[in-house]
């Protein structure tokens, strides 16, 4: 997988280079509605509603695959309140923009746990992730109840639980253990809202990627915005430990 993502950096003939893996920290959305004098909640709503104009974006630029960080692990320490809340948006969500995802053939999968999930919620999931499987555009990784240690303690867990033997152990087969292992490590991974953090996201996927932080809340991150991220992100040498030979 690690060399399908290290494709990204090649070009040809002036060609602009392309992440494969785009990952986003959708930061802003409570700060967004605050500065509006709204409820937060109502920051989250519009964060969801801008997920399909970034994916038709990135698509079009030929991006493969998209993980958005929507809920850590962490984020159930919130206000009961807006766990809940945010809780009852993505089930609506998913609800209502699968099927409009599904038409645009993007493909949806949950990274995370579910054990903490409604049965409703759940089944939301199961519905987008059955209904979506085999759609061969984008794929969407939404990352819900997720976080990367956590994520790292459960691949270890589960290689115990299997018996591998020791020797057989390698990065290789340590990243199919992970949520993501259907995934190329991400190329790229923005983070709006102006902080400069991982906030535990992606801990074993970014060991290379580029970073971009912009000051930018998550509603208010347009196309323009993200294709000159791309664009900086295309004049930028990933070198993978390496000696540029040019040097």
């Amino acid at each position: 997988m690690q060399t399908k993502a290290a494709s990204s950096q090649k070009s040809s003939h002036g060609q602009a280079k392309v992440p494969v893996h785009v990952a986003i920290i959708m930061d802003g959305n409570g700060r967004w509605a605050q500065k509006r004098g709204l409820p937060r909640l109502d920051g989250h709503r519009v964060g969801v509603d801008c997920i399909q104009r970034i994916l038709k974006t990135l698509s079009g630029k030929g991006v493969e695959y998209v993980t958005l960080y929507a809920f850590s692990t962490e984020n159930w320490n919130r206000p009961e309140e807006e766990v809940a809340g945010i809780l009852e948006i993505l089930q609506y969500a998913l609800r209502v923009q699968t099927e409009a995802l599904h038409e645009n053939n993007v493909r949806i999968v949950h990274i995370g746990k579910q054990d903490r999930l409604s049965p409703q919620l759940q089944e939301e999931v199961a519905h987008a992730e059955g209904l979506t499987r085999n759609n061969s555009g984008i794929t969407l990784n939404v990352a819900f109840d997720y976080g990367g240690r956590d994520e790292i303690l459960a691949a270890v867990r589960k290689i115990i639980r299997d018996g591998v033997p020791e020797d057989q152990v390698d990065e290789a087969l340590f990243r199919k253990y992970l949520f993501t292992g259907h995934s190329p490590d991400p190329d790229l991974i923005i983070r709006t809202g102006g902080e400069m953090r991982i906030s535990n996201f992606l801990l074993w996927q970014s060991a290379y990627s580029e970073y971009f932080h912009t000051p930018t809340l998550w509603p208010d991150l347009d196309s323009d915005e993200l294709e000159q991220v791309l664009e900086a992100y295309s004049s930028r040498q990933r070198r993978f430990g390496r000696v540029d030979p040019e040097e």
